[in-house]
């Protein structure tokens, strides 16, 4: 059994899809973040049996800590390990604020282990060196920051990000009014329109993909589009 977190809630695999397909795990901090990588897998990978594992206490417990601690980062690998114990063949964190923990947790299993904003920061260095990202977690925006940084200097790109937050969209989110935090996103948006490619940070800023095109007048990037597609290009090698 894995260690006990009063706010967790225990994978329940979907039940729609095929035995035969590849049971990915989806391992969530917040639960805004459930519903557009949901929305995602029913576009873009119907097949794959999607089961869901959240601890909501993460986020609190990260901003009252000011830093990822060697016990939040233990609770990231055993909620992995719970997972793969549940026949995970894959894992996607959908959380922003955790990088160095998913990591550590990536280098350990043997399942492929993807952070949640490794494919949309691939996709988004493919479209220019000027990059912008709007977030709504603040406590999200230094790690990610960090691995844009790394990742560009791996694949010797010199690229610059610039970061807009807008915290009161999130409130809006966790109070329910998911209209308002779209019309907030949007609203700051234009705010980088001189980027090359502009993101949307956080999984539960996907919701606001609609306005925000509107806004800037050109696509935008997701983390759960991105990522989808590259677990199923991994999934199938």
């Amino acid at each position: 059994m894995p260690p006990h977190y009063s706010s967790i809630v225990p994978i329940v695999p979907a039940m729609s899809q095929s035995a035969a397909a590849p049971r990915i795990a989806l391992i969530h901090a917040v639960q805004v973040a459930m519903a557009p990588i949901e929305a995602s897998f029913r576009r873009l990978w119907p097949e794959a049996r999607r089961a869901s594992l959240l601890d909501d206490a993460l986020p609190a417990d990260l901003q009252q800590a000011g830093a990822i601690t060697p016990a939040i980062s233990a609770r990231i690998g055993g909620l992995a390990d719970y997972a793969i114990a549940a026949g995970a063949d894959a894992i996607l964190y959908t959380c922003s604020a955790f990088g160095d923990a998913i990591e550590a947790t990536a280098a350990r299993v043997a399942v492929p282990v993807l952070k949640p904003n490794e494919a949309m920061f691939e996709a988004a260095l493919g479209q220019g060196r000027r990059i912008g990202m709007l977030a709504t977690f603040a406590s999200a925006v230094a790690s990610m920051e960090q691995e844009f940084e790394a990742m560009a200097r791996q694949r010797g790109v010199d690229a610059t990000l610039e970061t807009i937050c807008v915290p009161e969209a999130l409130a809006a989110a966790n109070r329910g009014d998911i209209a308002l935090h779209n019309r907030l996103v949007a609203e700051a948006v234009p705010r980088l329109a001189h980027c090359d490619a502009v993101m949307l940070a956080h999984f539960s800023t996907s919701t606001a993909l609609e306005l925000a095109e509107q806004a800037l007048g050109r696509a935008v990037l997701t983390a759960p589009d991105a990522a989808v597609e590259n677990l199923k290009a991994r999934v199938a090698r």
